[in-house]
C-alpha cells in the first residue's frame, strides 16, 4: 500500500458482482454470484486510488449479522485490504449494537478470521466443491450495559 488512498464506503449491491465473480467463482455463470437477498443487504466497497478493489456484503436479523462474499481482486491480494474490510465490518456492527458477527468461511482461510477473534462453530460443509466452516465473533462484551 505505497501511498495509496484507501477508502471504504457503502455501495450498491450490483457493484459487488464483478469482483465476486472474478475472485470467487470465475468458472461459474455470472448469475451464480448474485444473492436473492442482495437488495436487503448492506454492501461495502474498499477503493484504492478510486478503484474498487475489495467488496463484502452484510445481512442481519435483529442483532445477529452475517457477512458474505468478501472478495479482493486477485492482483490486489496480500496487501491487507481483506483485513481492513473485516475490521471495518466489525466496527460497523459494533456501532449497530450487534451481538454476533459470523460468516461461512472457506476452511482454507479460516485462520484469517481467527486473527480477528472469530471461532469455528458447527460442522464443516461443502458447497460448489469447496469446504466451509461457520466462523463466529461474539460481540456481547462490546454492548453497553
Amino acid at each position: 500500500m505505497q501511498n495509496e488512498a484507501v477508502q471504504i464506503e457503502q455501495i450498491r449491491y450490483e457493484l459487488t458482482w464483478r469482483i465476486r465473480h472474478e475472485v470467487m467463482y470465475p468458472n461459474l455463470p455470472f448469475g451464480s454470484i448474485k444473492l436473492t437477498t442482495d437488495p436487503e443487504g448492506i454492501h461495502f466497497g474498499l477503493y484504492t486510488d478510486d478503484a474498487l478493489t475489495t467488496v463484502a456484503s452484510l445481512f442481519y436479523v435483529n442483532k445477529i449479522y452475517q457477512f458474505r462474499k468478501l472478495a479482493t481482486l486477485i492482483d490486489q491480494q496480500g496487501k491487507g485490504y481483506g483485513s481492513m474490510m473485516v475490521q471495518y465490518l466489525i466496527n460497523f456492527v459494533i456501532n449497530e449494537k450487534a451481538e454476533t458477527l459470523w460468516c461461512n468461511a472457506r476452511v482454507s482461510v479460516a485462520s484469517f478470521y481467527s486473527k480477528f477473534g472469530f471461532k469455528a462453530r458447527g460442522p464443516y460443509f461443502r458447497e460448489n466443491e469447496i469446504e466451509f466452516v461457520i466462523m463466529e465473533l461474539d460481540l456481547t462484551g462490546t454492548l453497553d450495559a
